[in-house]
């Protein structure tokens, strides 16, 4: 090709949770081998693909591994990209980790692209009591003392509010994510 390769993250929504959209991680990084990536790899079994890609192959992923799992799993699961330098910023821009809160109360939702300017407006400070969350460009922080569980701070939530595609993944997931993607 002789594009310059980056280092990207995909992020599957609902796989392999609760018994629903079961896919073998190996089966995954198939759908990723045959769009052309290479250096495939994934963490844990809930869908994250780490892998490396020219830049043009990575702008179209997203769509082409969303049509490869439905024509070959039957599996509507929508896939959210990030490069290592925008998952780098996310984690640089928690708000919550700044201020000292327990990672074990942290999420990050990613969006599928940056919502409109005056979309946070649509977004209820006290929807889910006791929770927090803050939408910085693409990807919304949370604080769920009470567990995500309880929450009512859901990907239905803020794709309604939002109009775009949000994955959730907990802090501790996020950070690790990181450290494979940039070692």
């Amino acid at each position: 090709m002789g594009e310059k390769e980056g280092d990207y993250l995909a992020l599957l929504r609902g796989i392999n949770v609760g018994g629903k959209n079961k896919l073998a991680m190996k089966d995954l990084a198939a759908v990723f081998e045959k769009a052309g990536c290479r250096a495939v790899r994934t963490h844990i079994q809930s869908g994250n693909v780490l892998f490396k890609a020219p830049a043009p192959l990575a702008g179209s992923l997203a769509g082409l591994a969303e049509k490869a799992l439905l024509k070959g799993f039957g599996l509507k699961v929508p896939v959210v990209l990030r490069s290592a330098a925008q998952l780098k910023r996310a984690v640089e821009a928690n708000p919550f980790v700044k201020a000292g809160a327990d990672p074990a109360t942290l999420h990050v939702a990613f969006l599928s692209k940056e919502p409109e300017r005056g979309a946070a407006a649509r977004l209820e400070a006290d929807r889910s009591p006791g929770d927090s969350f803050e939408l910085k460009g693409a990807e919304i922080h949370l604080r769920c003392p009470g567990g995500l569980a309880r929450s009512r701070l859901t990907n239905a939530y803020f794709d309604s509010r939002l109009g775009l595609v949000s994955t959730l993944r907990n802090w501790n997931t996020v950070r690790k994510l990181l450290e494979l993607l940039t070692a």
